[in-house]
């Protein structure tokens, strides 16, 4: 049975589906992948991404850090591909419980999804490190140097650093969703980021399913494993 053919079975049987997905799912709508060969981690700067974006330089030298943020993380005139459009009508049909995200470019939301749980947060939302009040993200993007309140504390993104963790409440509802499902698909990350990788361990359900262009770590794990474009292959699934 080809592979397609496979996953419009397993999702036509599935009541419970839960997507966990990385950048892989964003790529497609032109928001470069860390990792890829092309991505950020290839590029040469001063510093090297996962330096620039831990909390310690953020700390130190934060107009370094703003100026990185503001040409490789902000990408704001990006849109829903296939993939996004697919899962927010599953949720709407009432077949897909949670979408599951490393990303932090709310696409998901853009496409319709309800319930979108943000591991790693998300650039849309802002707030003063001091006083806690919230900005936009146009905010951000407009300042001259480093974005500051008028209270005079630094107004940071609302995203997860290197060197932080991430937040409990999200991670535990993530854990409950993937722990009820009984189709989890995960699609477009390599799965070797933890503690967010370590989410399929708490899968107990019927099919995993993984679609990534690369190996991950669980490809012997999965009841399906399709190498291929994340949008490209969920833009093939009928709704029904």
């Amino acid at each position: 049975m080809q592979e397609l053919e496979r996953l419009q079975q397993m999702v036509d049987g599935a009541r419970r589906i839960v997507f966990f997905g990385g950048a892989g799912v964003s790529t497609e709508s032109g928001i470069p992948d860390f990792r890829s060969t092309d991505g950020l981690y290839s590029q040469s700067y001063d510093y090297p991404p996962e330096v620039i974006l831990s909390r310690t330089f953020f700390d130190n030298n934060p107009a370094v850090f703003y100026r990185f943020y503001r040409e490789k993380m902000l990408f704001l005139s990006a849109q829903p591909n296939d993939a996004h459009r697919k899962l927010a009508q599953l949720e709407e049909a009432g077949r897909l419980t949670a979408v599951i995200t490393q990303n932090i470019d709310n696409l998901h939301q853009k496409a319709g999804s309800k319930n979108v749980l943000e591991l790693h947060g998300s650039v849309w939302r802002n707030y003063c490190m001091r006083c806690k009040k919230p900005y936009s993200v146009e905010a951000v993007l407009q300042a001259e140097g480093v974005p500051r309140c008028e209270c005079g504390g630094i107004i940071r993104p609302d995203v997860v650093l290197y060197e932080e963790a991430l937040d409990t409440g999200v991670m535990e509802a993530a854990v409950r969703a993937v722990s009820q499902a009984d189709l989890l698909i995960v699609g477009g990350t390599s799965l070797v980021v933890w503690p967010a990788a370590g989410l399929i361990r708490y899968f107990s359900g019927d099919s995993l399913v993984l679609i990534n262009k690369g190996e991950t770590p669980y490809d012997d794990r999965a009841d399906l494993l399709i190498r291929a474009p994340i949008a490209k292959t969920l833009g093939k699934i009928a709704v029904r």
